[in-house]
């Protein structure tokens, strides 16, 4: 087969298809990844434009460009878009677009798992940003501390869309970061070890680790938030045994990880450009990756500084505030490589370098700040002022954006197969450098002569306004700058000169096709050797195109890719993906369903969504492997391979798994917040407890642990067909009969969860178990029906083993929730 065939025939297997239904059904990682981008540009704009309004309120003394009102509405929503709506989007969606390019491959692990994510996070923000124009917007601050999110102080829908919006985006972040684990670990280039994966590879996935454990204390703050605002449950309501400090810790374990989350994805590109740019390798490569891990670790240790003036005892404020220094030692060891790397190299002064280097010097400046801020005596001086607001904006538009710039600079030919116009980007480039330093060092400045933030006006007398107007001149400055950036890559879209293969002379593997990138990325699949293969192998694209790697030949319009072991990058089998479908569409649209009925209050209608998604999950993964047995497969280079579905290990496995994680994060903050709310709320011990009488849950989770045996049986090697729908339909029973005992407890033992925080918290402790159990059985059900189907055989037994692997979840969650709310009950 020719190339030119070859290229045909991949073009005709990968492509999105023509019309409005191809449009909305592809799931290709580079249209999807392409949506992401633009979509949180265009959110990134708008929260711009809220920012400068924002700065004309505050440019003079007593202004009444807006009302206080209409003030909070800005300045959350701006904070909102561009922390839940911007970073973390942009982030999914240049991984999403780079990542298989990086790694060899030809999608991601879960094409239709991105498509339902980008879905989301459409219908989320647009939910969010729509309550702008009907004046209901969020207007508690980005952070919804209680009390004043409450019900009593918020009493409209504004703290509500704020909740159900954002959760709705986070269910796109979770998709997203379960994606890049299993890409990035089992999607390599057959020889592309762990130990020569790009550093862009390395930071995404831990990255994408810390959003799985990071953000489930928010979705589940949120959960109880819109709980309490809905039903009166009162786990924030110090009348009745709550505490609104346990908001302010479930958000901060999200909040402060999410910074290293912008961060990390951010000095990724870094580590990337810089190298290019100097004209040389990265230096450190095995110190940068153990400063990521350090990095990642840390920042699960930092929540309390945010919270150093609520009145932490002294040995938690030493704690926190140790560890808060502690975390620029990774930090450095990253700047002194990217440092070295100069040094060592030959570095040109093109447009990606210019952005790299305000990177470095408003980013230090943040992280200075920082170390300041971390200080006790210091931060309670400081706190709650605008040095605060101006520390955060210097970390994030430091350490986020600046690097973005480079990297959208620097991959923007593999987007548009077209030359930057470099003057034009310098000229923005200034414009965006001058105008942030001349608006935040002014915050500085202003904060430390005492200016509180979030507010909306202020007197002549204070001696702020000087600082204020050029702050204010200075974001106007900032805005053009960013608008000159739109012009450039609209400009280079539709008039910039066609360029060639690899522009940069760039080692890695994204630069191995040609440009614009194909849909398929690769005509056929490298062998690697080194991180940079491109280096080694100058004509390693035209090798691939001519089909010499592996897969190179298209073949019954399957999208195949590789799978590789997650250490060696051994390859272990091919993985047939989906093609473009209108399901994850469906799906998006039955969970906004949910979501939107819920914000209406139209709480009957909830379940039904609710069932609609169960049922559009099912067709999904009914749809997305077929019964064949079709043994080995031909991989090329006289290597033939099993089918995914039929090999241990598959990506639905690892999938479940860091479902699980994240899944099980969540479970451990509830257990968490009910902990804490014992010895620190007032009220406590509640006035009744839970039913002290165990035996209902005793026998749910002696059968659930019997039917784990089954489970274990089902899921064995050597196991026959039968044998596995036997012990299926014993796990099932046993499901069915915990699933009933446990609604009795929730519906007959615990006392009303609006009487006291005790019973809320118990209560959704049971409502949890109960899901799982739920879930567990739909699982069961759905590997019973593949088996009758014929989509199981002795050898394809993935379905059985997800169904098992949330079955022994299920059973474990069900102990804790028993050992959590019995035994204390018993020993009252």
């Amino acid at each position: 087969m020719t190339a030119l065939r070859r290229h045909r025939a991949m073009h005709a297997i990968w492509d999105r298809g023509p019309g409005l239904r191809g449009a909305l059904g592809t799931v290709n990682h580079s249209d999807v990844g392409r949506r992401f981008i633009i979509t949180a540009f265009v959110f990134f704009c708008i929260g711009r434009v809220l920012a400068m309004l924002i700065r004309t309120q505050l440019a003079t003394p007593g202004s009444a460009f807006v009302g206080p009102a209409i003030y909070n509405q800005l300045f959350t929503m701006h904070g909102s878009i561009m922390m839940f709506l911007f970073a973390i989007p942009m982030i999914e969606g240049l991984a999403f677009y780079m990542l298989p390019k990086l790694l060899g491959a030809r999608d991601m692990a879960f094409p239709r798992l991105s498509a339902f994510g980008y879905w989301c996070y459409l219908f989320g923000g647009t939910i969010l940003v729509l309550s702008l124009f009907f004046g209901v917007a969020p207007d508690s601050g980005w952070f919804m501390y209680t009390p004043l999110s409450s019900k009593p102080f918020t009493p409209g829908i504004n703290a509500d869309v704020w909740l159900i919006g954002v959760t709705f985006v986070e269910v796109s972040a979770m998709a997203a970061a379960i994606e890049i684990m299993v890409s990035v670990l089992k999607l390599r280039a057959p020889g592309l070890r762990i130990d020569r994966m790009p550093l862009f590879a390395w930071y995404l996935l831990v990255t994408a680790l810390m959003m799985l454990i990071g953000f489930p204390p928010l979705i589940l703050g949120s959960i109880l938030l819109e709980l309490e605002r809905a039903f009166d449950w009162p786990f924030f309501d110090p009348n009745r045994g709550g505490d609104p400090l346990l908001w302010q810790h479930l958000f901060w374990l999200f909040g402060h990880p999410e910074v290293y989350i912008i961060f990390l994805p951010a000095a990724g590109v870094v580590s990337t450009v810089l190298p290019v740019m100097a004209r040389t390798r990265i230096i450190g490569y095995g110190w940068i990756i153990a400063a990521i891990l350090a990095l990642a670790i840390l920042s699960f240790g930092l929540w309390v500084h945010h919270m150093f003036t609520t009145g932490i005892p002294h040995m938690a404020l030493g704690f926190f505030s140790a560890a808060s220094a502690l975390v620029a030692i990774p930090t450095g060891i990253q700047i002194f490589a990217w440092i070295g790397t100069i040094w060592a190299g030959r570095p040109e002064l093109k447009l990606p370098m210019l952005h790299i280097l305000g990177f470095f010097v408003v980013f230090i400046i943040g992280g200075l700040t920082g170390v300041m801020l971390a200080m006790v005596p210091f931060n309670w001086q400081a706190h709650d002022t605008a040095f605060v607001t101006a520390h955060l904006h210097y970390v994030l538009v430091g350490g986020f954006v600046f690097p973005m710039l480079a990297g959208a600079v620097y991959w923007l030919p593999h987007f548009t197969g077209r030359q930057p116009i470099e003057r034009l980007g310098k000229a923005a480039f200034w414009l965006i450098f001058i105008g942030f330093n001349l608006t935040f060092l002014m915050m500085h400045m202003v904060g430390l002569l005492g200016q509180p933030r979030r507010i909306y006006s202020y007197p002549e007398a204070m001696g702020w306004t000087w600082y204020n107007l050029l702050a204010s001149f200075g974001s106007f400055i900032m805005a053009f700058g960013f608008a000159l950036f739109a012009l450039d890559v609209a400009l280079q879209i539709w008039l910039g000169r066609h360029t060639q293969r690899n522009p940069w002379r760039a080692g890695t593997l994204e630069w191995a096709m040609p440009l614009p990138a194909p849909s398929y990325n690769f005509a056929s699949l490298p062998s690697v050797s080194d991180f940079e293969p491109v280096t080694d192998d100058p004509q390693l694209a035209l090798k691939l195109a001519c089909g010499e790697g592996f897969l190179g030949e298209p073949r019954h319009g399957w999208r195949e890719t590789m799978g590789s072991h997650m250490l060696t990058g051994r390859p272990e089998y091919i993985v047939l993906l989906p093609g473009n479908t209108l399901l994850p569409l469906l799906t998006a649209v039955m969970t906004g369903g949910f979501f939107v009925s819920i914000l209406a209050g139209v709480y009957a209608l909830a379940p039904v969504f609710l069932v609609a998604v169960a049922i559009w999950a099912w067709r999904w993964a009914w749809t997305t492997t077929n019964g064949n047995n079709f043994g080995v497969l031909a991989a090329g280079h006289e290597l033939a391979l099993p089918v995914h579905a039929a090999a241990p290990g598959s990506p639905g496995d690892w999938g479940s798994v860091f479902a699980i994680v994240a899944d099980g994060s969540l479970f451990a903050t509830l257990v968490f917040g009910y902990a804490y709310l014992w010895p620190i709320a007032g009220g406590w011990p509640p006035p009744a407890l839970i039913a002290a009488s165990p035996i209902g849950v005793l026998v749910a989770l002696a059968v659930l642990a019997g039917a784990s045996l089954a489970a274990r049986k089902a899921t064995a090697v050597r196991a026959t067909l039968t044998e596995r729908r036997r012990f299926l339909w014993m796990m099932t029973g046993a499901q069915v009969v915990a699933l009933a005992l446990l609604i009795h407890e929730t519906a007959t033992a615990i006392p009303p969860p609006s009487s006291h925080a005790y019973a809320a918290t118990v209560m959704v402790l049971f409502v949890y178990a109960a899901f799982h159990v739920a879930l567990a059985l739909l699982l069961t059900g759905f590997a019973l029906a593949r088996i009758r189907a014929g989509f199981v055989s002795d050898q394809r037994t993935v379905d059985v083993r997800v169904a098992a692997m949330w079955h022994g979840y299920a059973l474990a969650v069900t102990a804790v929730v028993l050992l959590a709310t019995k035994v204390p009950a018993m020993l009252a």
